[in-house]
This record gives structure tokens, C-alpha cells and sequence, in this order.
């Protein structure tokens, strides 16, 4: 994620941030600028961006924004559509008579936002269901319950589900503990589950299918057989040597969406080390060293890795100084570098 700032008095602001702390201007994204912006009041219902590179002209709140307060993303004046270009891939929202759905409607969305940004960094923007129906997304953010049963969060042929008793901490910190997974996170569920959707338009049916199946195996072994044998048996022995997850040791398509998922992580951690000038320049030259490279998505893999070690390397040491788990608790051994690198290499068309 890129650095922002306020317009009006120049004060440091978050991706989320409606309004700056410091001078108590409104905010929003600007998406055809790919920025936050500080707003003013404009004639009928529009605002003005304060940013220099949108000097004259006037947004729209996403309805999300101005009527739920669950986004904080703006359309150009003359944009045909009500919603962002995130909400509009919303497809079913949680009902809103219980007062927590809405709180994790705002999370579903909050994460979702960000996996559009980076997806837009890389040059993957996808589109509604409503805009292209046999190609397009969307998200169906549902709710257990007494009639319909469990929700199974997923993907199917463009539709992502997810069940929005993700966005509730102490349920998803119970499960991620039951099944060992160290980054259950509600943003890792986006991650993961675009994984499975951006398969069926890289690489299935591609000349990118060989490569895939000598890399992460044949994708037409049976799929339920094979997560129904994980779940029983647990995953392939030694999998920490092939697989970057025990998960994606269950099935080629698990592997490939556990690994698109690291890369989309990497991605957005160095992306934010790069905004923020990051360099370590250690006394002893057997430390590591992390110098400001190329964009992560216009550079070479072999850069982007090289700058990856030692952040992750002080990214723990940082999580272990205030007494927390590791920040980034996998181990990328060679098999797994070769995956990683066939997904950027899919992703930057090389």
C-alpha cells in the first residue's frame, strides 16, 4: 500500500480514513487517481478533491459511503453508476436487522477494498457479474442460519462466498487455532479465495496449463476426494518441502490459491516499504540488507524476492520485540519459490 496524505494539511492518513484527524477534513479514495483526497462541499451533493491533480473537478460519494458508511470510495461526477467499483461486486450483503452484520459488512468490504487496490496495482481489474455475466465477480457475504445451514466460504465459476462470521475475531481466532493455520486473516480469505477466480482466467484451458500441473500437479484429480482425505488424514508428509501451507498440500487448485495468496502479500508489503523509503543498512555486512527497489509488480522476481527475506526476517524480530507471534510464519522452500515465481510470471504476462 502507497503512503497518503491529508490535502489540506499534509497529516499522514490511512487506507480506511474518513476524515483527518488533524484538520477534520472528509476523506476519500479518489479511484480514477488512485489516491486518498481531502474533500470539500461542493453544490448538490458533490465534493471537490483538494488534490492538485484533480483541480477541477467534482466527485460523488460511493452510496455505501454516503448512505451505510461502510466505504470511503468516490466516483467522478459524471460516473454512471451509484456504487464504487469495489461495492459494486457485492453482490448480497449480510442482513442488516442483526446490529453485529453490520460491523462485519464493514470489515467484508474494508478488506475487500484492499484486495481491489492491489489486484489494480498489478493490473488485474475484474468486473460485476451484472457487467459481464459469463466472466465477471462477485462477492456473496452470508450468514449461517437455522433454515439455509453452515455457510461454506468459496468459490464458484465467478461467485466468491464468504461467511461473515470471518469478520468476527474471536470466532476466526478460535478456528485458525483448531486448525492450525497461521494466517487466518479476513483480507487472507480475500486473497486466497481471487486466487481460485484469476485460475479460470490465467490459467485453465491456457498454455500456461502444462507448466501449472508440472509445478503444482494435475488440477482433474478428484477435488472433493482429495479435500475429504486432507481433512481425515491431514496433510502430505514433509509438506513444508513442496507446499507453502499444509492446506495447499490438499489439492493442485489449493496449492495454487494458497501460493497466489503469499504473492498477493508480498506484493502488498513491499509496495509499502517502497512508498515508505524503507532501507536497513546494518553495521555487519552478514545482516540483512533491504534497499528501495523497482515496483514490485514492474521488476524482476529475483528482486522482488531479494528484497522480501530480509523484510520478513525484521518484520519477526519486530513481532518478537512487543511479544507477539511471528508476523510472517512461513517457510519458502525451492519448490515453493518456483511456484511464486510462475504466478508473477502469469501475472506480468512474461
Amino acid at each position: 500500500m502507497q503512503t497518503f496524505h491529508c490535502d489540506h494539511c499534509g497529516q499522514l492518513v490511512f487506507f480506511e480514513n474518513v476524515t483527518c484527524e488533524t484538520c477534520g477534513h472528509a476523506l476519500g479514495f479518489l479511484t480514477d487517481l488512485r489516491t486518498m483526497s481531502a474533500l470539500a462541499p461542493a453544490e448538490n451533493g458533490l465534493w471537490r478533491s483538494l488534490n492538485p491533480n484533480a483541480a477541477g473537478y467534482r466527485y460523488r460519494m460511493c452510496s455505501n459511503y454516503a448512505r451505510e458508511d461502510v466505504c470511503n470510495w468516490m466516483l467522478p461526477e459524471h460516473d454512471p453508476h451509484n456504487l464504487c467499483a469495489s461495492c459494486r461486486l457485492t453482490e448480497i450483503i449480510p442482513a442488516l436487522g442483526m446490529p453485529q452484520h453490520r460491523t462485519y459488512w464493514y470489515r467484508m468490504e474494508q478488506a475487500k477494498r484492499r484486495l481491489i487496490y492491489t489486484l489494480s496495482t498489478l493490473g488485474l481489474v475484474p468486473v460485476s457479474k451484472a457487467e459481464d455475466p459469463r466472466q465477471g465477480l462477485a462477492f456473496r457475504f452470508l450468514a449461517d442460519s437455522v433454515h439455509s445451514g453452515p455457510v461454506t466460504t468459496g468459490h464458484d465459476n465467478g461467485v466468491i462466498t464468504l461467511n461473515i462470521a470471518e469478520a468476527d475475531d474471536i470466532w476466526r481466532e478460535r478456528l485458525r487455532s483448531h486448525l492450525g493455520e497461521p494466517y487466518r486473516t479476513l483480507l487472507g480469505h480475500f486473497h486466497h479465495e481471487i486466487g481460485h477466480y484469476y485460475w479460470d482466467r490465467l490459467i485453465g484451458g491456457s498454455v500456461g496449463i502444462a507448466m501449472f500441473r508440472q509445478l503444482f500437479g494435475d488440477e482433474r484429480d478428484d477435488y472433493d476426494a482429495s479435500l475429504r482425505r486432507y481433512y481425515e488424514q491431514g496433510p502430505q508428509p514433509g509438506w513444508p518441502q513442496r507446499f507453502v501451507t499444509a492446506y495447499a498440500s490438499a489439492h493442485p487448485w489449493e496449492d495454487w490459491a494458497e501460493t497466489w495468496a503469499q504473492y498477493l502479500q508480498m506484493v502488498d508489503a513491499l509496495e509499502t516499504v517502497q512508498a515508505c523509503g524503507m532501507l536497513l543498512t546494518p553495521a555487519n555486512p552478514n545482516d540483512p540488507v533491504l534497499v528501495s527497489g523497482a515496483h514490485t509488480s514492474a521488476g524482476s522476481f529475483d528482486q522482488m524476492l531479494a528484497r522480501w527475506f530480509p523484510l520478513s526476517y525484521v518484520l519477526n524480530n519486530l513481532h518478537r520485540s512487543l511479544g507477539m507471534p511471528d508476523g510472517y510464519q512461513f517457510s519458502l522452500a525451492q519448490p515453493v519459490i518456483a511456484k511464486l515465481r510462475f504466478v508473477h510470471e502469469i501475472v506480468t504476462g512474461r
